[in-house]
């Protein structure tokens, strides 16, 4: 039996508000995996990520005001991935990457969890794939 805890927490460092708030359950890939986006969150160009399983959800942005549209964004990304997957029979959904104008996002499915990293364009992703896959 999962046993859930709920809580909201906001960090403040010297240059940057950041809103950190989690739903977490008791689940060891979640937990790797929360660790590692934790970890990822620190580097230069990385925005913030939301991560979610079917009970758990953790969410880092730098910009509160973005934590709605970047989880819609995320949920659009999914569901069009899926569909698109679905039309020409590609297999099972692994991974996305999407890139826009300013900004990137990483979309990754593991074992149950749904992972979203925000990232600056410029940002090296095929690194933060790797680090996430430790």
């Amino acid at each position: 039996m999962l046993k859930q805890k709920t809580h909201t927490e906001t960090e403040f460092s010297n240059e940057v508000s950041v809103a950190v708030t989690s739903i977490v359950s008791e689940s060891s890939a979640f937990e790797r995996l929360s660790a590692s986006l934790t970890e990822i969150r620190k580097l230069k160009g990385v925005i913030g990520y939301i991560l979610r399983s079917s009970t758990s959800a953790v969410i880092d942005v730098a910009d509160n005001e973005k934590i709605f549209p970047y989880a819609i964004l995320t949920s659009e990304i999914h569901e069009s991935s899926v569909e698109i997957v679905r039309q020409f029979n590609l297999g099972a959904l692994e991974s996305v990457l999407l890139e826009g104008e300013n900004i990137k996002v990483l979309w990754l499915s593991i074992e149950d969890n749904n992972i979203s990293v925000f990232m600056e364009k410029s940002a090296n992703h095929s690194w933060i794939i790797k680090r996430i896959l430790l």
